[in-house]
């Protein structure tokens, strides 16, 4: 509401100023009304400019400029209106969430923060920019799992028949996909308008017309202008339907158009490995925590764990210090233990930091949602698959498979009933 209102007092504005003066905000036009908000112009530019350069990167040929604004546009909107329900929902990122991000991305790339502000202003970004891109990007994915973890259940039946089509190693698939979307109370008009459409692009891919910037200009699915990459996926998590459809397939050929719920999938195979099912990989795990508050801000926390992590690295003993010092009361009294532990298990960040380490090594500080923490691993091991694990594993690969579909099914919902006018020439 509060971006409406500007919006208006902008417009508002922009009448009482001279024409050339005006010139230079033109950018600031509303180009579509997304329920109480807004998406400007010149967000839709820098937008599209982004994905100008991702699409470039990957040697995605070009949609048309018509067709790119489009699907930028479509993006932003489905942006809007999800940032709307995480703003409702009070779902919220603290700059100490984002500023682990930043930090990590500029690990990946092998940079320092001041070596990534320089990559990010050679592409035309500046840090601010990039961060609340960091800070959006992690607000949607809290937002996605809270609302799968609302509409996807996992019974023990639905296990069962899991480990018993899967009691053989599968096998792993690296997929592109091409969605075209249907309603969920789509009539049999509107069915067979999408099967039509999905025929005409699976024979213009035959046609040997790129799959990736079909993908950029015709897909419904959220990853349209990454060209549709899926990456690696576990036979075990694609719908049946697509899985059958999939393990026929010979590298670089692509399905029929396959229904699911949330519409026709054309699906292409880019890649495929034997999948690792017997064994996991474990981490024999301690940690001390200093948990922040009104007294204990991120940096007191930050600069205490970093003394204790160099007092370790001199000789202290890690167990009297996590004794001493650590706020977690379960692992405290174990000397920070946490035993023998897969990382998959541990929150995402916490996990991230855990599987670059190597054994006997000490983590420099970081935040997971807990607080601060450091962390040794003291060794790795291989483990065979226990029944519970294999359960575990299974509930896993059947809630990802079902929260892939029920996210398209949201994501369609939101759209459809969201007050959206657009106001672009071409577009409406």
């Amino acid at each position: 509401m509060m971006r409406k209102l500007f919006a208006c007092l902008f417009m508002l504005f922009v009448t009482a100023i001279p024409p050339a003066a005006a010139e230079a905000v033109s950018l600031e036009r509303i180009v579509a009304l997304v329920n109480d908000d807004v998406v400007l112009a010149s967000e839709l530019e820098a937008e599209i400019t982004t994905v100008r350069r991702e699409l470039e990167r990957r040697n995605v040929r070009m949609p048309q400029p018509q067709q790119l604004r489009r699907q930028v546009l479509e993006r932003l909107i489905m942006q809007t209106l999800q940032m709307n329900v995480a703003e409702r929902r009070g779902i919220r990122v603290d700059n100490a969430t984002v500023d682990a991000a930043v930090r990590q991305v500029a690990e990946r790339n092998g940079l320092s923060l001041a070596g990534l502000r320089d990559a990010l202003s050679a592409q035309g970004l500046d840090m601010a920019r990039f961060r609340e891109q960091i800070r959006r990007d992690i607000v949607l994915n809290r937002l996605r799992q809270q609302e799968m973890n609302r509409r996807v259940d996992v019974s023990e039946q639905e296990i069962d028949q899991f480990i018993t089509r899967n009691q053989e190693p599968g096998r792993e698939y690296r997929l592109s996909r091409i969605l075209i979307g249907v309603p969920e109370a789509a009539s049999p008009a509107s069915i067979e308008a999408a099967r039509d459409e999905a025929q005409q692009i699976v024979q213009r891919l035959r046609d040997s017309e790129a799959f990736a910037s079909l993908a950029a200009t015709a897909s419904d699915a959220r990853n349209a202008l990454e060209g549709g990459d899926l990456g690696w996926r576990p036979a075990s998590q694609l719908p049946a339907s697509a899985r059958e459809a999939v393990e026929t397939l010979a590298v670089g050929e692509i399905t029929d158009p396959v229904r699911t719920p949330a519409g026709f999938q054309i699906y292409r195979l880019d890649d495929q490995r034997g999948s690792e099912q017997q064994t996991v990989r474990q981490a024999q795990l301690r940690h001390i925590l200093i948990e922040t508050n009104e007294v204990v801000t991120d940096a007191d926390a930050r600069l205490r764990l970093q003394t204790l992590r160099e007092r370790i690295l001199s000789g202290s003993d890690f167990s009297t210090l996590a004794r001493a010092n650590s706020d977690d009361p379960t692992s405290a009294t174990a000397g920070g233990e946490l035993g023998w532990v897969n990382p998959a298990n541990l929150p995402p960040s916490f996990a991230e930091v855990v599987r670059r380490l190597e054994a006997g090594a000490i983590s420099q500080p970081f935040r997971s949602r807990g607080g601060w923490h450091i962390a040794e691993v003291m060794a790795w091991r291989e483990q065979a698959v226990s029944e519970q694990l294999a359960r575990e594993e299974a509930a896993e690969a059947v809630r990802q498979r079902k929260a892939e579909e029920e996210t398209e099914l949201w994501l369609r919902e939101l759209r459809e009933e969201a007050y959206v006018e657009i106001r672009l020439d071409g577009l409406r």
